[in-house]
């Protein structure tokens, strides 16, 4: 039946809706604190009490202080190197505050591997620095160790030096099969023949021991603190340190200046002496005031020597250099020592076409000239004379300021000749020979002026 909504019915309607609202309300209801959140919002919206909202909000978790301290960037870790002050010293041990509440304990067998004067002076009161050998934990100690400090800032220097390239001096202490062994402060570094000059670091036995005691230069070439390994090279910072020197050693050197050097090399025509900076070179004529056939005869690599300086080319970036000029020079008291009408004794050293050179003493030759050799003249020089044998001659002539002497074989009187070879050692006085005669020998057809 359609309800009727005329206006007339409407009381009847209102009865009707008291009636049923309140039974099928239940049905529409919604459940225990659905649509709860939807009504708290508009409350959230409200500013809260901070001091209810301190009471509210949950607190964080806190660390146990032995967390913090595992977890302190401060905490001493092995291997470490860290600076103290000495608390305590004891017969055996002492003891060093790091700082905060770390104390490290060091024996004091470590601290006498310092060095008695350097052990000495460490006493309460004083800054070191100590590794870190054992770390410990709040309840065990930290040992720790002055004398691997002192390595471990050793090794931290040469990687600074090694990655410069810096080049320092050392003295050479002692060698072994391979090398050279140099101190480096506490720690020795190796010096490879190969990274020597002047060596033959290929040869089966290889000499050496010229160059302990020597202070040379040395670059790090290798510093390998893990594997323990410090290799300097004498041949690179040689180099390097020469390259830099070298203008500033030319502009300071004057002629005429005495400088001490070592031989760094040698050759046919002379040799090589290093300055400290530019190696000069003596020719095999400036080596002595008598002839020198190779320069091995004075001198071996690695040899110190005073050297005067010749000449200096800027320019070029040559050197000249003497060790004849460090000497007397006998010619300057020739005069005096040989006078005109003296019999000498002298060694024949040389042959030529127009006579014989006789050296009187080390640096003093004279000439025989063919006519003065034999009369009749002879034909040929070594009919009378030959290299090395020694004869009594008697002096013509000296001109020191043009380094000659006049000498005569055949002016020495027959009796004095006698006399003294009959003094002379047997085999030491060669006898004159008789010689054919020839053809009269002037000064211009033997090609050089008479003596």
């Amino acid at each position: 039946m359609v309800p009727d909504t005329r206006e007339g019915n409407s009381e009847d309607t209102t009865d009707l809706a008291d009636k049923v609202l309140p039974a099928v309300a239940p049905l529409f209801a919604p459940a225990e604190g659905e649509g709860a959140a939807e009504r708290a919002e508009p409350e959230a919206a409200q500013p809260e009490d901070p001091a209810e909202s301190a009471v509210a909000e949950a607190p964080a978790p806190i660390m146990s202080e032995e967390a913090l301290e595992q977890h302190s960037p401060d905490i001493p870790r092995r291997g470490e190197v860290r600076r103290g002050v000495v608390v305590s010293v004891g017969a055996t041990e002492i003891a060093v505050n790091l700082g905060g509440k770390y104390e490290c304990t060091v024996a004091m067998s470590d601290v006498q591997k310092l060095g008695a004067e350097e052990a000495a002076g460490i006493r309460e009161g004083s800054e070191v620095s100590v590794y870190i050998v054992k770390p410990g934990n709040r309840e065990g100690r930290i040992a720790g160790s002055i004398y691997l400090a002192e390595i471990e800032r050793e090794w931290d220097r040469a990687e600074e030096m090694a990655q410069r390239g810096e080049i320092f001096e050392a003295k050479v202490t002692a060698q072994n099969r391979g090398g050279l062994l140099v101190p480096f402060g506490r720690l020795r570094g190796f010096v490879p023949a190969s990274h020597l000059v002047g060596t033959n670091a290929s040869a089966q036995t290889v000499v050496l021991s010229h160059w302990i005691g020597k202070t040379l230069p040395f670059k790090i070439i290798e510093a390998n603190r893990r594997r323990n390994r410090l290799i300097f090279s004498y041949r690179a910072a040689r180099r390097q340190w020469r390259a830099q020197q070298k203008q500033s050693l030319l502009d300071g050197l004057q002629e005429g200046d005495v400088r001490r050097g070592i031989v760094s090399s040698l050759a046919s025509f002379g040799a090589f002496v290093d300055l400290g900076g530019a190696d000069g070179l003596i020719h095999v004529s400036e080596l002595a005031w008598y002839r020198v056939d190779h320069p091995s005869e004075l001198l071996q690599v690695g040899q110190e020597v005073d050297v005067y300086v010749l000449r200096v080319d800027g320019e070029r970036g040559r050197i000249g250099l003497s060790l004849k000029r460090l000497q007397p020079d006998p010619w300057t008291l020739v005069e005096e020592k040989y006078q005109p009408g003296q019999n000498v004794e002298a060694t024949i050293t040389k042959l030529v076409d127009f006579g014989a050179f006789a050296e009187l003493e080390k640096g003093v030759e004279g000439l025989i000239h063919i006519t003065e050799l034999a009369d009749p003249v002879p034909v040929r020089v070594e009919d009378v004379v030959r290299p090395g044998e020694v004869h009594l001659l008697r002096v013509l002539r000296t001109d020191a300021r043009n380094r000659r002497i006049g000498l005569s074989l055949k002016a020495v009187d027959p009796e004095e000749r006698l006399a003294w070879e009959s003094a002379q050692p047997t085999g030491n006085a060669t006898p004159t020979q008789t010689v054919e005669a020839s053809e009269p020998h002037t000064a211009d057809q033997a090609g050089a002026p008479a003596e």
